[in-house]
């Protein structure tokens, strides 16, 4: 005999379901109340807009000279104008689109870094974290070699001996930085590799290649893009090192850590010289770290709650 239902009853539980489920943060709603992402991501995306439309945003040419504009200091001093809005450097060259056309080398520094190191952390991070045994030892040997290597020594040797230059950063660097990939791959390899769902592939019958790609991969593809933030960074911070030595992006192009070095001589007259392309490498390095912490608490088993 079916029970009917209590009268009033099934309102107040719905209405209570309704109120509940209105009480239950959407899943986009997770990112939308993490502020120092959304900053972060505001500001890296207009980064990303300046590097891409340099050739249209950028006022002047960022090489083009004029000796009887030098040093013109930018609109906030005495002296300055708006058609150099950030002044002029010792050439003549306008400030501005220097500092327009240098987000372009930073990020594609970067981004190129962060693609080589990571291709070859993460191959080494899931084999050894997959495998384990004897792959896993010689592997974990390799990581600690390469921990054991300063990277800015050996990064400004190889530049010293092959010539400054744009390519020779990018490989430079990007056979150096691997070794944070393969650490944390390894150990997501590690974790992921007993759990129910590659156990059950397995069972079936996939090849360990379709396993790794299928299974593993995405389980740990998350750590993968918040360590690529972070190597991002660094990778910005490494070129601009090498650029203010002298060793890495060559003149004339518009690095920003080359617009340090060439400014500091006039530091104590101009300082804006330094201060400018400083901030600018600030607030790169500052946002893309601040998207990787935004990512990974975003991301993290606790906020999902």
């Amino acid at each position: 005999m079916m029970s009917r239902p209590v009268p009033g009853l099934t309102p107040a539980i719905e209405d209570g379901a309704l109120a509940a489920g209105a009480g239950m943060p959407r899943p986009r709603a997770r990112w939308a109340r993490h502020t120092g992402f959304l900053v972060s991501a505001v500001l890296l995306l207009a980064m990303i807009l300046l590097a891409v439309g340099a050739s249209w945003i950028a006022p002047h040419d960022p090489y083009q000279q004029d000796l009887l504009t030098r040093l013109q200091p930018p609109v906030w001093y005495d002296g300055g104008n708006w058609n150099h809005p950030l002044g002029t450097d010792d050439l003549g060259r306008d400030y501005a689109s220097r500092l327009i056309h240098g987000a372009r080398i930073s990020l594609f520094v970067g981004l190129a870094v962060v693609c080589i190191s990571g291709l070859i952390g993460s191959v080494l991070g899931l084999a050894a974290g997959y495998f384990g045994g004897r792959v896993d030892t010689a592997i974990t040997f390799l990581i600690t070699a390469r921990l054991a290597t300063p990277v800015i020594l050996v990064a400004l040797a190889v530049v010293a001996l092959r010539g400054a230059s744009l390519g020779t950063v990018v490989s430079v660097l990007g056979l150096l930085l691997w070794d944070r990939f393969a650490l944390v791959m390894r150990a997501e390899a590690q974790r992921v590799r007993s759990a129910d769902y590659v156990v059950a592939a397995r069972v079936q019958g996939a090849s360990t290649m379709q396993i790794i790609l299928h299974e593993v991969l995405p389980n740990v593809a998350n750590s993968l893009v918040v360590v690529a933030t972070l190597e991002l960074a660094h990778a910005i911070i490494l070129e601009s090192a090498l650029s203010f030595l002298g060793l890495g992006v060559p003149p004339p192009l518009p690095s920003w850590g080359l617009m340090i070095s060439e400014g500091k001589a006039q530091i104590l007259f101009d300082p804006w010289l330094v201060t400018i392309p400083g901030a600018m490498i600030f607030v790169l390095v500052l946002s893309v770290n601040q998207l990787g912490d935004g990512l990974r608490d975003i991301s993290s088993p606790e906020a999902r709650n």
